[in-house]
């Protein structure tokens, strides 16, 4: 299959102080226009193919610095590694009563096992925390819908590989 380049994905708005800023209108609308080409690259790297609850799509040998996009409309996570996409999963997001923050958002950190100090020390394997407030990507169950606390879960193979490959400070666009 033939297939375009996809276009680089927005970089994180900056404010004076150099630092990203995860939650501006500017950043919010960075992650949209993220996704929205992030589907798009999907149909012409995997085709029209569609994934169900708890599957994904890997392509070994994508090289480059990481880049992890979320969509919540469609629940979907995307990986590029440099300006190819390389990889696509299903998530569960937060509910309307516990929603998933937008923006851009660094690796803050991670862990191989985590416990949740929040939810009765639920596990959280391949934890990858984005925020102070407990927000994190990591395996997790994946009913189909939008299901968590606001957490981003993803299916555990895709987890333990998107773990291997992101760093703390890897950039994760979520957008509405």
């Amino acid at each position: 299959m033939m297939s375009r380049s996809p276009a680089r994905a927005p970089q994180a708005p900056r404010g004076t102080d150099g630092r990203a800023r995860v939650g501006t209108y500017e950043a919010k609308s960075a992650a949209l226009e993220a996704a929205d080409q992030a589907r798009e690259d999907m149909a012409d790297v995997f085709g029209d193919k569609q994934l169900k609850p708890g599957q994904f799509v890997w392509r070994d040998g994508v090289d480059g610095a990481p880049r992890v996009i979320i969509s919540l409309s469609d629940q979907m996570a995307y990986l590029y590694r440099g300006d190819e996409l390389a990889a696509v999963s299903t998530i569960s997001s937060g509910t309307e009563k516990n929603p998933t923050p937008t923006g851009i958002f660094p690796i803050l950190a991670k862990k191989p096992m985590h416990h949740s100090k929040k939810y009765d020390n639920a596990p959280m394997p391949f934890m990858q925390r984005l925020d102070s407030y407990g927000i994190a990507l990591h395996a997790g169950h994946l009913p189909g819908r939008p299901a968590s606390h606001g957490c981003i879960r993803l299916p555990a193979k895709f987890a333990a590989k998107l773990y291997g490959v992101t760093e703390v400070g890897s950039t994760v666009f979520i957008a509405a």
